[in-house]
């Protein structure tokens, strides 16, 4: 296998999946599910009973523009994520409050999001 070259970007199998709708009650993924999902993810990690990742950018105008991203693919796949603004940082903080923990759903919306922030 060779190199990617730079500026190429590779679309994870989550990020082509959509979020499903998720009923109070469901079931939460276990922590074998969890530990074969995280990998699919660059820089996210799970923190409490959600995943976590920080994107640090040029500017706030930047980081405006992130949000203003993920806040549109956040609607098309109706599955919310909390989002701090701190400047030039944005975290987003992703669990499925219906389940209780994290379900498929965090997962596909956190490729979505790492597609959005991906350098243009």
């Amino acid at each position: 296998m060779g190199r990617i070259p730079p500026g190429v970007m590779i679309v994870s199998e989550l990020a082509l999946k959509k979020c499903a709708p998720c009923e109070r009650g469901a079931p939460a993924l276990g922590s074998l599910e969890i530990e074969r999902l995280l990998p699919s993810l660059e820089g996210w990690t799970v923190e409490g009973k959600g995943l976590t990742k920080t994107f640090k950018l040029k500017s706030f105008n930047k980081a405006i523009v992130l949000v203003n991203s993920v806040a549109r693919v956040a609607e098309e796949e109706n599955h919310h994520p909390d989002i701090y603004i701190q400047y030039n940082k944005v975290r987003f903080d992703l669990w499925t409050h219906a389940a209780g923990g994290l379900t498929e759903n965090d997962f596909i919306l956190a490729a979505k999001i790492d597609q959005a922030g991906a350098p243009s």
